[in-house]
């Protein structure tokens, strides 16, 4: 029988100095790390009381170049061995044995401070005490790290500790002996399954998964952000540096942070290839990437280079800051502020994917193009358009730019597809429907909150504006408005309606100021209601009750019949507030 692996045995130290010189890599088909420090001090304390800590996974792959390092040093060799399955524990152990930082998910460098208490073999997180108390090593890098012999290194410690407390000669040996079984962990053994290079990346990806029960499905995003490593590094790393700004605003210089999202590499990626080959399907885009003529079913360098050339070129223009900003703007225009109002983060992305076609495509007019791509995420948005089968859907989008000559076809293509989906009976009988749930985060409320802000509409029982209060830039111990449940929880309770999937009914709520959110409390709405009416004149209390749907006579409405009067007056005024984009 042929077998696509071999079984190998290492010591921790050879794997450490293998990983150090660069000849045990990791492949852009894994994840950042992202183990807490208590699971890498659960590590340590597993080798250290003898037992296994599972498998490794290597894939002799033989690729030149383009894999992620543990760590931040620089590597001596280009790695003949990728990391498939033990990045967590490898990067974890490297880092500590080294001392070196690890690069986080979110692109900060860390290092992992593990502790040890040689008296009672405890390992722990080093916090602040622990760093001031004697009983612990406080950095057990340092017992690797060269600097002093291992004899000295104990020697130190038990002098240091015998200044603050008598030791007798049968503690000092136990205390020895507790830190050279810490020292010796470098002969751990594992063992490691080594992959064939004869084994491709799809297979790579369906071992991983029948392997990691826990593990994240590899998908095809992955895989086309590893040749981007291998064939076009600069690009991948464009991509990188273009997430990091989005999470942290600059002073200084243009930035990609914003409000809305803070886009992962994959998903940018997934807007590059909209743009440069009118796709979504990343399957059949990652075939072409590594240089098969569809037609002839043949690979080629030069075939390969050309596609991704054209990769290059759209996502120049994803990553124009200009282009970006300039797209949010049109979320704004669409009365979304903020992340907390993006129900889809696909619709966001494909709306951007359009917003770039018809800018350099189509060259539609600037204000233009706001407008039709505001419309378009507003009905994505709502309808949930690119959720589930997303890139079948894409596609059919796509498909439906093709053929088309001028701006003025481009926007008309996208406003008919809008108008279809947004018929009278979607207003009338499907968002109601939609709106019947307990939902925070449904998209019809959210929807209806960026209806209120595109109405300019005023916070409920406040002469302040949606709008205002909803902007992201404002931080404080409360929340500037809080959604209150116009029948109180408590008040619903005494009802009999007991159930939080009741109380929480979104036709339930309404925007206000928290402290008057606070001031209601369990207030029955024919009590609390009148006496907040007063604030307003006849004019300005039936604006406000139409902004925020509520029925006439509503607050001595039996609560079934509130929600099903306030859902159809919900959905009436989101299709207000969406007018106000055409």
């Amino acid at each position: 029988m042929t077998t696509l692996f071999k079984e190998v045995n290492y010591s921790l130290a050879k794997l450490i100095h293998d990983i150090d010189m660069g000849e045990i890599g990791l492949p852009e088909i894994q994840r950042p790390f992202v183990w807490p420090n208590t699971k890498v001090r659960d590590l340590f304390d597993s080798m250290y009381k003898g037992f296994p800590v599972g498998y490794l996974l290597f894939w002799s792959n033989g690729l030149g170049g383009g894999h992620r390092q543990i760590g931040v040093n620089g590597k001596q060799k280009v790695p003949h061995l990728l990391i498939v399955d033990g990045q967590q524990r490898l990067t974890s152990l490297f880092s500590v044995l080294k001392g070196l930082p690890v690069l986080r998910s979110d692109y900060t460098q860390q290092r992992i401070f593990i502790a040890f208490r040689p008296r009672d073999q405890k390992f722990e997180v080093a916090d602040a005490a622990i760093r001031k108390d004697p009983e612990y090593i406080a950095d057990i890098s340092q017992l690797w790290s060269g600097e002093v012999s291992r004899n000295r290194f104990v020697k130190d410690f038990i002098r240091q500790l015998g200044a603050t407390r008598p030791l007798s000669d049968d503690e000092e040996d136990e205390l020895t002996e507790s830190i050279d079984r810490l020292y010796d962990l470098q002969n751990y053994p594992f063992t490691a399954l080594e992959l064939s290079s004869s084994v491709d990346e799809e297979q790579v990806a369906d071992v991983f998964v029948r392997i990691n029960s826990t593990g994240t499905r590899l998908n095809q995003a992955d895989f086309i952000l590893t040749l981007m490593s291998v064939f076009w590094d600069e690009g991948r790393q464009q991509l990188e540096q273009f997430c990091r700004e989005a999470r942290q605003p600059s002073t200084t210089t243009a930035s990609s942070f914003n409000y809305f999202i803070q886009p992962d590499p994959d998903q940018l990626l997934r807007v590059s290839i909209g743009l440069g080959f009118r796709r979504a399907r990343l399957r059949n885009v990652y075939t072409i990437l590594r240089g098969k003529d569809l037609e002839t079913e043949d690979f080629s360098a030069e075939q390969r280079d050309q596609q991704f050339a054209v990769l290059e070129e759209a996502q120049t223009k994803v990553l124009n800051k200009q282009n970006w900003h300039e797209f949010l703007k049109a979320l704004m225009r669409a009365g979304y502020r903020s992340a907390a109002m993006i129900s889809s983060q696909n619709a966001l992305l494909y709306s951007y994917v359009f917003f770039l076609i018809g800018k350099h495509d189509f060259e539609v007019d600037r204000f233009e193009l706001r407008n039709v791509i505001a419309r378009w995420f507003f009905m994505a948005s709502l309808t949930g358009r690119y959720s589930g089968t997303f890139e079948t859907v894409m596609d059919q989008d796509l498909a439906r730019l093709r053929g088309l000559r001028s701006a003025e076809d481009f926007v008309r293509t996208l406003d008919r597809i809008v108008e279809d989906t947004f018929t009278d009976d979607f207003w009338n009988i499907t968002m109601p429907n939609n709106l019947a749930t307990s939902s925070a985060n449904s998209p019809a409320l959210l929807a209806y909150y960026a209806a209120l802000n595109l109405l300019d509409a005023r916070v409920l029982f406040s002469k302040m504006k949606v709008s205002e209060l909803l902007d992201p830039a404002h931080k404080s111990t409360k929340s500037a408005t809080e959604r209150h449940h116009l029948f109180p929880r408590a008040y619903l309770k005494r009802l009999g309606f007991d159930s939080t999937s009741d109380s929480n009914q979104i036709a339930n709520y309404a925007l206000v100021e928290w402290h008057d959110n606070i001031a209601i409390r369990d207030e029955a709405p024919a009590d609390y209601f009148p006496k907040y009416a007063k604030r307003f004149d006849k004019a300005d209390l039936q604006e406000m009750c139409y902004w925020h749907a509520l029925p006439s006579s509503w607050h001595r409405m039996g609560y079934e019949t509130f929600l099903e009067s306030r859902r159809q007056l919900i959905a009436h005024v989101t299709r207000d507030g969406f007018t106000k984009l055409k």
